[in-house]
């Protein structure tokens, strides 16, 4: 079956699924395989639960007229988005980054909402998968669409290119993340750079953080560029106050204001600074700009901050990497709290670097006082230090159990492999 023959049977029925479990009346269903699943397996149960199709790619799982047999499901699925992407002509902003592009496409999202008909990637679906289920989530009518993407390796975001179509782009910063795959630092750069590679092929626009020199031979070449930041920018901030929640000062000739955000932490500025462009860009008011930024919770795990009773906890657990763990344990540091303790969990996909990357952040740590430091997983465990080890998350949450603690700080942080929200579950 082609591509075109296809996108008319999803036009009729245009709600898109890859999991059984989560089947509604009259879905798609796309039967993906992976290296421990075969969703071939799951087609006839998708059927009697009521999909109006399955998609597979192995012939004897084909029982009738229902069953569509393409040469690859996955590839069939990114055919599929590119040729319903290819039906908008609208803005398609496209995000990626070591750090925060997820805060930063939520912040995007409530911006432009509050002024178009925006579609978003839901959470963190930023990968060969969830790129195209977002983009075959979008409606006729979208005004704007926010694609948040994500790579561990290079070649990656060249190929979510291919599928997406970005107009605009962001990348929000190039820090150690997923070095084992990119292969270093310039590796990192190298390949999130592939968007704005692509928006230079194009000839797209940019949103371009000048706090960030590394990124001014990325852009080489890009001819629209809308910059942001503290100073030389087209829009520029400054950091008000971060006592515990984050403020900034919107210093930009008649955009001049105060936005009181519900963020935790400094490195959470650029993320704010890049709606306030982007918002700018497409002609949103700055009291309206302020009102959304302002009205933004995170959740998640993401730059919470937690009271329990007398107790101020800081949960940035969702992931982390040298660069966001570095930059969250001097934002605790600088924080006006009597009484500090940090709970960390191991940074993963940092190859033959992950145990000094991690010996790195007990030298940051040891540069400080604290009430206690608990370490948790993975390198952690293979450093020299003097600080409370445990194996596991749940070992910590049984520690942090025992203490009865008062009038205390807590930053809790780790990759998502290390749960470390559980501490406080």
């Amino acid at each position: 079956m082609s591509i075109e023959q296809l996108y008319t049977i999803f036009l009729q029925y245009p709600n898109v699924q890859t999991d059984t479990r989560k089947l509604q009346q009259g879905d798609i269903y796309f039967a993906l395989k992976g290296e421990n699943f075969n969703g071939n397996l799951f087609a006839k149960q998708a059927i009697d639960a009521g999909a109006s199709y399955a998609v597979i790619d192995e012939p004897a799982f084909q029982f009738n007229e229902h069953y569509i047999l393409v040469d690859d499901v996955l590839t069939a699925l990114q055919q599929l988005a590119q040729y319903h992407r290819k039906q908008f002509e609208i803005p398609f902003i496209a995000i990626t980054g070591s750090n925060g592009k997820t805060t930063t496409k939520e912040l995007i999202l409530a911006v432009l909402s509050a002024q178009y008909k925006t579609y978003a990637t839901e959470g963190n679906l930023n990968n060969h998968i969830g790129i195209p289920l977002t983009l075959l989530k979008i409606k006729k009518d979208a005004e704007i669409a926010n694609i948040e993407m994500g790579a561990n390796h290079q070649k990656e975001i060249e190929g979510y290119c291919k599928i997406a179509l970005p107009t605009h782009a962001l990348i929000n910063n190039c820090g150690k993340a997923h070095l084992e795959g990119f292969g270093g630092i310039e590796g990192v750069r190298k390949g999130k750079g592939e968007l704005f590679d692509y928006i230079r092929e194009t000839r797209g626009i940019i949103f371009r953080n000048t706090d960030l020199d590394y990124l001014i031979p990325m852009s080489s070449g890009i001819h629209e560029q809308i910059s942001y930041g503290s100073a030389a920018a087209d829009y520029t901030g400054l950091i008000e106050s971060n006592e515990p929640l984050l403020n900034v000062a919107i210093t930009t000739p008649k955009l001049e204001c105060i936005i009181r955000t519900q963020l935790v932490g400094e490195y959470n500025f650029p993320n704010v600074m890049a709606a306030v462009a982007i918002g700018s860009y497409f002609k949103i008011p700055i009291n309206v700009i302020q009102k959304s930024i302002e009205h933004y919770s995170p959740s998640n795990s993401r730059s919470q901050l937690i009271t329990q009773g007398s107790n101020t906890i800081i949960l940035d657990a969702y992931n982390a990497n040298p660069t966001s763990m570095a930059a969250a344990i001097r934002n605790f540091r600088n924080a006006d709290y009597p009484n500090k303790v940090v709970m960390i969990g191991a940074m993963m996909e940092l190859g033959k670097e992950s145990q000094e990357e991690h010996q790195q952040i007990i030298s940051l740590l040891e540069e400080s006082n604290w009430n206690h430091v608990v370490l948790v997983g993975g390198d952690f465990k293979n450093c020299q230090h003097n600080y409370i080890y445990f194996n596991s998350s749940f070992e910590a949450a049984e520690w942090f159990k025992s203490k009865t603690f008062e009038h205390t700080a807590f930053l809790i942080k780790g990759s998502r492999a290390m749960a470390m929200e559980k501490v406080i579950q």
